[in-house]
């Protein structure tokens, strides 16, 4: 049974600040933060902790984040525009990550860096990362979605209380251990009861507060966040009836190009569709604007999606 997401709003909406919701978002920033206070170990070689464990494993924005960051440091003139990484396998959120960087080239005005992250002989994520000095050049003109305001929307936890009562146990995780995002939605996730249906959906997402004028610090944080929601929106247009108890769903990869600076301290509208669904994989896109509407960064996400045995729904 899904929520009512037709009802009114007006007990949805309302501030992130002065509530206990934003201690716990802020604790979580806390922790990403320090995940991305890398040890040097060697050359082009660090060691990170994790962020709060929200999934029983690594959240995989974190590993973004962390490979574009170390890869960051190990650059000194030019600025990250493409990521392109995949999810080997799953990592444990009490123990360090190893994160390698090599450099693969070095030009006038371009380099590029792989980065590997890994938990001892287990490979979690390798990564292609491209930088370039790009010229200031007037931006191509973009349809702004039709979407209101962030404080118009609600915020993602605020839909957690409508759950039906199977998901319950799964969607408190989002109010106890939250993203270290404020993040406002029109509308519940699929993981939070929401209905299956096709086409974009828009959402709001900023830190909770700023954090350091480290150009570096908020790609990292960007990427991080990119990665939310991408493998809900799957399931959101997928033709056939899917929940999280009946399927295993997975991402594969992930990429990020990075078309102007951003602050990610304020608000930004991520806009995600799907391209295809064929079997069991599925391609889904984003675009990242900030607040007056330049496009600041584009993603692509593959997804995996398959019914387990015995509990595919009727």
């Amino acid at each position: 049974m899904a929520s009512d997401d037709t009802a009114p709003r007006t007990d949805l909406t309302g501030p992130l600040r002065g509530t206990e919701l934003e201690k716990s978002v802020l604790e979580s920033l806390d922790a990403l933060e320090h995940a991305l206070t890398l040890k040097p170990l060697s050359d082009n070689r660090f060691q990170a902790t994790n962020e709060r464990d929200r999934f029983g494993r690594i959240f995989g924005g974190q590993l973004l984040a962390q490979a574009v960051y170390a890869a960051s440091r190990t650059v000194d003139t030019h600025a990250p525009h493409s990521l392109h990484a995949y999810f080997v396998q799953t990592g444990a959120s009490d123990t360090p990550v190893d994160i390698a960087v090599d450099a693969v080239r070095d030009g006038r005005s371009m380099a590029t860096r792989q980065a590997t992250i890994a938990q001892g002989d287990r490979t979690l994520l390798t990564a292609m990362v491209s930088f370039h000095t790009n010229a200031s050049e007037p931006e191509l003109d973009h349809q702004w979605p039709q979407v209101p305001a962030p404080e118009e929307m609600p915020l993602l936890q605020h839909w957690v209380h409508r759950v039906p009562a199977q998901l319950r146990a799964h969607a408190q995780n989002w109010i106890d251990v939250p993203p270290a995002l404020e993040m406002r939605i029109a509308e519940p996730t699929n993981f939070l009861g929401g209905r299956q249906t096709p086409g974009p959906r828009s959402h709001w997402m900023r830190l909770p507060r700023p954090v350091a004028d480290e150009p570096a610090l908020h790609t990292a944080l960007l990427a991080y966040a990119s990665d939310y929601l991408l493998l809900d929106m799957a399931l959101r247009n997928h033709p056939h009836p899917t929940d999280y108890a009946s399927i295993g769903a997975v991402s594969l990869d992930h990429s990020l190009w990075l078309h102007r600076p951003v602050r990610f301290d304020q608000w930004h509208l991520y806009t995600q569709h799907a391209v295809a669904i064929s079997g069991h994989r599925a391609l889904i896109r984003g675009t990242i604007r900030d607040a007056v509407g330049h496009t600041v960064a584009s993603t692509s996400q593959e997804v995996l999606i398959r019914p387990i045995p015995g509990r595919i729904p009727d």
